[in-house]
């Protein structure tokens, strides 16, 4: 059992993907709503940080582990975006910018795995995702769900930051994905 619980974990972080949604869209504009989809999402985001640890920790790391972890932050953290964006809760640049950013890297992680080249994470995308998490966080718990004034200005300027960061760390994976690309390709 312990050997599964890492893909486990990731299989409900995908899973809790729709739950986040249906509950804007059953549950609509009420408290509740905003209080239940703000802690699926710090929930999801909470096993997103158990399935590396445990898989790491106990040495239990799966091809499908190292397959669908990144892509259910990707699911994740897209199809949120994507709902608060359709919902007025986040501003379109901001959003487009995060979401291009995780394809263009995703897609460079993939060649680069191809000619076995690893670019680890740096530490400023750690601080990037961790941002971004906070930013979504607030944008899904607003004003409403929090009963306090500011939280929607100050989640839709930490998405701003967060898509700052984001393209900085952006830039710095494409620079030395581009440069091992250019070095394969002179031999």
């Amino acid at each position: 059992m312990i050997k599964s619980l890492p893909n486990i974990l990731t299989l409900t972080r995908i899973a809790s993907i729709p739950l986040i949604v249906i509950s804007f869209y059953v549950l609509g504009n009420s408290k509740f709503a905003h209080i239940f989809s703000a802690t699926l999402f710090i929930l999801a985001g909470i096993t997103d940080f158990l399935d590396g640890y445990l898989a790491r920790a106990y040495s239990i790391q799966s091809n499908l582990g190292k397959f669908l972890d990144p892509i259910a932050d990707k699911l994740l953290v897209g199809a949120i975006i994507l709902m608060l964006v359709h919902f007025d809760r986040a501003d379109i640049f901001p959003s487009l910018a995060i979401i291009c950013r995780e394809i263009i890297v995703s897609g460079l992680r993939e060649f680069l795995a191809e000619i076995r080249i690893s670019i680890p994470v740096s530490k400023l995308a750690k601080v990037k995702t961790f941002v971004q998490i906070v930013a979504i966080f607030m944008l899904l718990l607003g004003n409403k769900g929090s009963g306090m004034a500011y939280v929607d200005v100050m989640g839709r300027i930490a998405l701003w930051i967060a898509a700052a960061l984001t393209l900085f760390t952006g830039y710095a994976y494409l620079k030395s994905g581009l440069q091992h690309i250019s070095d394969t390709t002179s031999e």
